[in-house]
């Protein structure tokens, strides 16, 4: 049976204090205590800007441990997607040795590299790809492209060829951007990012980053994925599914409502986040409370006040 696993995409926002987090933190609290408990995997943004350093992984496994479903998704340098230029073998092998605890464990679900709409379809770039793959071929790799100009079949050929996970993505359906697709390019694993449809921000050169990936999915936009999923999960063992319209928690929100969909399941959602989407209360767990949710509520998570 196919494994789905859904998440957001990072958990280090501002603007979710106060609706996915406690405005009033206690000292000790972490996402990475608190996220696992809704979700099945977060994709880390952090390696996209810095490489992990075994430290680093060491505490997410560390943080992680009491949730044994829970995995980590990480984002490839964006030396290795964006700048595309310079790097060493030393480079790689420190991006690596960060990543060796994650996979030894086998909390990696994935690696993804996560390429810029202007990176197009052209000889060099197809080339430069597999030279990237070779690089990171023991790994779960997924690939995300944007331009339009991908959308061939011997690209698909070739990460199949290859062993890596193409990325199906929502994105704002402006010029050649790729369309949304539920395409499986190996049967370990198929990836799917929602991005958002902000038409009138994603390209404009002055918006800042939460005003990109600033939109709330409607139930029917969902629906489309739903569907999508559906195709994904009999085509691969395992369907990433990651949220990264982070904007005040609209990420949360639509994760929750899509696994909630494609699985039945239910949640014990803190106050702050469906009162400020009360179309969440449809999912909130109104059973009696575990004992382990218990012993987390008593630790004013919800409710964010401090520990005595």
């Amino acid at each position: 049976m196919s494994e789905l696993l859904f998440g957001p995409a990072g958990w280090s926002y501002k603007d979710w204090e106060g609706i996915v987090y406690p405005q009033r933190k206690p000292a000790s609290f972490h996402p990475l205590d608190y996220l696992p408990r809704f979700f099945d995997i977060i994709e880390i943004n952090s390696t996209f800007y810095r490489p992990p350093s075994m430290r680093m992984t060491l505490s997410w496994l560390k943080r992680i441990a009491t949730f044994p479903h829970f995995k980590l998704s990480v984002k490839l340098h964006q030396m290795f997607s964006h700048e595309r230029t310079n790097f060493t073998q030393a480079d790689i092998d420190q991006f690596k040795l960060g990543l060796e605890p994650l996979r030894s464990q086998g909390k990696l679900a994935a690696l993804l590299a996560q390429f810029p709409w202007s990176f197009t379809y052209t000889p060099p770039n197809f080339q430069y790809l597999i030279s990237l793959f070779k690089h990171f071929t023991d790994y779960p790799l997924a690939v995300e492209v944007r331009h339009a100009s991908w959308h061939k079949r011997s690209f698909f050929q070739m990460l199949h060829d290859h062993g890596v996970a193409f990325c199906n993505i929502d994105q704002p359906q402006i010029g050649r951007s790729l369309p949304p697709t539920a395409y499986a390019t190996t049967p370990e694993l198929a990836y799917v990012r929602l991005h958002g449809r902000n038409r009138r921000d994603w390209f404009r050169q002055e918006a800042s980053r939460d005003e990109r990936y600033n939109y709330l999915y409607s139930p029917q936009e969902l629906a489309e994925w739903v569907e999508k999923i559906k195709i994904l999960k009999e085509k691969a063992g395992q369907v990433i599914v990651i949220t990264n319209n982070h904007y005040r928690g609209q990420a949360v929100v639509n994760a929750l409502q899509l696994k909630n969909i494609l699985t039945g399941e239910k949640f014990p959602l803190p106050p702050s986040l469906v009162n400020h989407y009360p179309q969440l209360k449809a999912i909130t767990l109104n059973h009696p409370l575990t004992e382990e949710t218990k012993e987390f509520l008593q630790k004013k998570l919800f409710t964010g006040e401090e520990d005595d």
